[in-house]
C-alpha cells in the first residue's frame, strides 16, 4: 500500500464507525456527516485498499472477515493515537467527542442523575449519551464506552471499577398496607403477605435475599403482581398493593416522607456495589475517567489516581 493520505485516516474513522454501529446512517449521524458521505469514503477506502472490507444488505451492514481482521488491528493504532494525546494534556482536545454510556434504572436514577451537572461542568464539550437499559448487552459490540451494572453482573473479560459501596436491599410497605395485612416479624411471615414480583432484565424471576453470611436466605414471596421496573414498583408499594423489595438507596425519600417504611430491617441484605466497566482491549475516552470520579466521590470514595 502506498504512503497514507490524508483522507485516509478520515475514512479509517468513518470504516471502524460503521463497524460499531452496524449502520451507515447511525455512524453518519454520529460523526455529522451524510449516509451518502459515508458510503462513498468506504467506496474510497476499498478501492484504494483492493479489498471489499463490508457486507451490505437492505437491512443490515457487517465486517467481512477481512474486515474484522482490519478493523481490530486499527483499534489498536487509534487506542496508540488516543494515548499520546491524553499524554500530552492540551486542555480541551481529548474531551472532544461523545461518551456513550449503557446503564440500568436504578444507577441512572442514583448515580448518573446527580452526576450530570458537574460533568457538563468539567466536559463542556463532550457528547454524552446515556442509554437506560436492563437488559444485559454485549457493550463493545452494540458501541458503547462503558457500561453500569452491579459487580456480580460484570462480564468477566473487562474492566470494573467500584463506583460505592455495597448496596443494602430492604423489605419496604405503606401505611395503609400495615394497617390492612400488618407487618411481617420475620422473613417466615412473608408468605402469609402480598409482595410486589421483581422481574430481572433477562425476564427471569427475582427471589428476595433476606439476611447477611450465615443468616442470608433466598425466598420465594408470593403475589400476582410482576414488575421489571423500580419507579413503578415503589409507585405500586405507595399505593398499598404489596410489599416491595427494593435498594434503600432508592426509596430515601419516600422513608423519610413517610410514605413507605422499612420492615426486617435486621434482614437487609448487603449486595454488590454499583460498578463502572469497559473493554480492557480499548482506549477508554477520557472523560471516562472524569465522570467515574465525580460519582465516586458523590458517593463517599476517593478519587481515582
Amino acid at each position: 500500500m502506498a504512503a497514507l493520505e490524508r483522507t485516509d485516516l478520515g475514512d479509517f474513522n468513518v470504516f471502524l464507525t460503521i463497524v460499531r454501529r452496524r449502520s451507515f446512517t447511525t455512524a453518519a449521524i454520529e460523526l455529522g456527516l451524510t449516509p451518502s458521505a459515508a458510503s462513498h469514503a468506504m467506496r474510497r477506502l476499498e478501492a484504494r485498499l483492493g479489498a471489499k472490507l463490508l457486507n451490505r444488505t437492505s437491512r443490515a451492514v457487517s465486517p467481512t472477515d477481512l474486515g474484522l481482521k482490519f478493523a481490530q488491528r486499527l483499534e489498536e493504532g487509534f487506542d496508540v493515537i488516543g494515548s499520546a494525546l491524553e499524554v500530552l494534556e492540551a486542555p480541551g482536545n481529548v474531551r472532544f467527542g461523545e461518551l456513550r454510556l449503557n446503564v440500568f434504572r436504578d444507577a441512572a436514577h442514583l448515580l448518573i442523575s446527580p452526576a450530570l451537572p458537574e460533568f457538563a461542568r468539567q466536559c463542556p464539550d463532550v457528547r454524552l449519551t446515556v442509554a437506560v437499559d436492563d437488559r444485559p448487552i454485549d457493550i463493545v459490540a452494540e458501541g458503547y464506552d462503558a457500561g453500569m451494572r452491579y459487580g456480580h453482573h460484570v462480564p468477566e473479560d473487562m474492566i470494573a471499577v467500584p463506583l460505592t459501596g455495597p448496596q443494602r436491599w430492604v423489605v419496604a410497605g405503606s401505611p395503609a398496607y400495615f394497617r390492612e395485612y400488618g407487618r411481617p416479624q420475620t422473613p417466615d411471615d412473608l408468605a402469609g403477605h402480598v409482595c410486589l414480583q421483581l422481574l430481572l432484565g433477562d425476564n427471569t424471576a427475582y427471589r428476595w435475599d433476606l439476611g447477611s453470611g450465615e443468616t442470608a436466605r433466598r425466598l420465594r414471596v408470593p403475589g400476582l403482581i410482576t414488575l421489571n421496573d423500580t419507579a413503578t414498583t415503589i409507585i405500586a408499594a405507595k399505593a398499598g398493593l404489596g410489599l416491595a423489595y427494593v435498594l434503600e438507596a432508592r426509596i430515601a425519600e419516600e422513608v423519610a416522607e413517610g410514605s413507605l417504611e422499612i420492615v426486617l430491617d435486621d434482614q437487609a441484605s448487603d449486595g454488590d456495589p454499583f460498578h463502572m466497566y469497559y473493554s480492557s482491549r480499548r482506549h477508554n475516552h477520557p472523560a471516562l475517567r472524569t465522570l467515574i470520579n465525580i460519582i465516586r466521590l458523590q458517593n463517599g470514595m476517593t478519587r481515582l489516581a
